[in-house]
């Protein structure tokens, strides 16, 4: 989980999994993100045990070799909200965004 930024220890535990490719579920109202794992639910899971709530958690990863971001992930799909597992919403996006620069050191 990463409050402020991530560190380069941080970095090399979370692309043990996909290698240079990083999936990270962020916490748009607290601005936390956790990053790595085999699944969005993995970090999803670590949030919500840290008082998240689901309605601000939102999926995507990180090609850490040109720092592009995507933004699909099966836990971007939410009852009552017009989404599919692709962040739709412009102002949510921008946050999500904005939020994953900054923990990486992008910004």
């Amino acid at each position: 989980m990463i409050k402020k930024k991530m560190t380069s220890t941080d970095l090399r535990m979370a692309s043990e999994d996909y290698g240079d490719y990083i999936k990270v579920v962020v916490d748009i109202e607290t601005k936390t993100m956790v990053i790595g794992g085999e699944w969005h639910v993995d970090g999803e899971k670590i949030l919500r045990e840290n008082g998240s709530h689901q309605i601000n958690l939102w999926g995507g990863g990180v090609d850490i070799n040109n720092h592009e971001i995507s933004y699909s992930a099966m836990t971007n799909i939410k009852p009552g909200v017009n989404n599919g597992h692709v962040i739709l919403d412009v102002k949510t996006r921008q946050q999500f965004d904005k939020i994953v620069k900054e923990k990486l050191g992008y910004e």
